[in-house]
């Protein structure tokens, strides 16, 4: 893989983790459904603007408009929100490791998806891994008794639980321009969470000028041109290697969590994030196979 592709494939795994620690920062003035509406819909904008600007064309019919708009809801509008509220009582480390066990969820929600790709002892094996490290990430909150620190671990597990679920459900729209696909979704999320939002949180505060920034590098840099990024290097790279920004966004989250929001970092945080990795690699499986020697 060429120099200038590892480049993008390691910025886009640093800026996902990065959007916890934005996410933290905006939940000091935006409630977390907010979060998620701002998120979703700058997103959306970058992603218009893009198709625009290039004269895409990104005209599709109304049902697969309204089936795209279920996609982004859960691609993209509830596991922002889960993330958001997980973060009200969990540090944002803690959010980016959790989220690291998408692929462990996703190798289950396949495996009995109807004709999904059936899981192997070593994918098994993975999954396993990736439970173990959450429960080991889980048992200082367990031993101290915070229950809305406990719970708000199993909400933000639902991210990634939704996360597995879309993974199986895009294989619908495998015949569209990402970029379209990407900017229908972010819109349709938009439309669901936006009156959600206003429903359960009143309208929002006006925001100060830190608040903006971390919406804006959120919603523009972090989602809109990330998912471009990544859908111009997928072709390049391959579908297996444009995964590895998994094994670097709970790094990258985890570091900027504690270097610049002053989080705590424990044992178990490093612990569980060694399993988690751990079972990342057995699921991705290439420093397990077995290679022929040339003769």
């Amino acid at each position: 893989m060429a120099l200038r592709y590892w480049a993008v494939i390691v910025i886009l795994g640093i800026g996902w983790g990065m959007s916890f620690m934005f996410n933290a920062v905006l939940l000091r003035e935006l409630a977390p459904l907010w979060v998620s509406v701002g998120r979703v819909g700058l997103g959306a904008l970058g992603c218009w603007m893009f198709l625009l600007a290039r004269g895409r064309d990104w005209r599709i019919s109304p049902p697969r408009a309204l089936a795209l708009a279920g996609f982004g809801a859960l691609s993209y509008a509830i596991p922002f929100s889960f993330y958001a509220i997980g973060q009200q009582h969990i540090a944002s480390g803690v959010a980016g490791i959790v989220n690291a066990c998408t692929p462990a969820l996703a190798v289950v929600v396949t495996h009995f998806w109807p004709g999904g790709e059936r899981a192997n002892w070593r994918k098994s094996l993975g999954v396993g891994a990736g439970l173990a490290g959450i429960v080991i990430l889980s048992l200082p909150i367990l031993q101290s008794g915070q229950s809305s620190a406990i719970w708000a671990v199993f909400v933000t597990l639902g991210a990634p639980l939704c996360y597995a679920f879309s993974v199986n459900v895009a294989r619908q729209f495998r015949d569209m321009e990402p970029v379209v696909l990407v900017a229908w979704a972010l819109s349709g999320a938009t439309a669901f969470i936006l009156p959600v939002a206003f429903w359960v949180e009143g309208a929002p505060q006006a925001l100060t000028a830190q608040a903006w920034g971390a919406l804006l590098v959120i919603g523009f840099a972090l989602t809109s041109a990330a998912f471009i990024a990544m859908y111009w290097v997928l072709p390049k790279v391959g579908p297996t290697n444009v995964t590895l920004p998994t094994l670097i966004a709970p790094a990258s989250a985890l570091t900027l969590g504690v270097l610049v929001l002053g989080e705590p970092l424990e044992i178990s945080h490093l612990t569980g994030l060694s399993a988690i990795l751990f079972g990342l690699l057995l699921i991705d499986g290439r420093l397990f196979k077995s290679r022929v020697p040339a003769v």
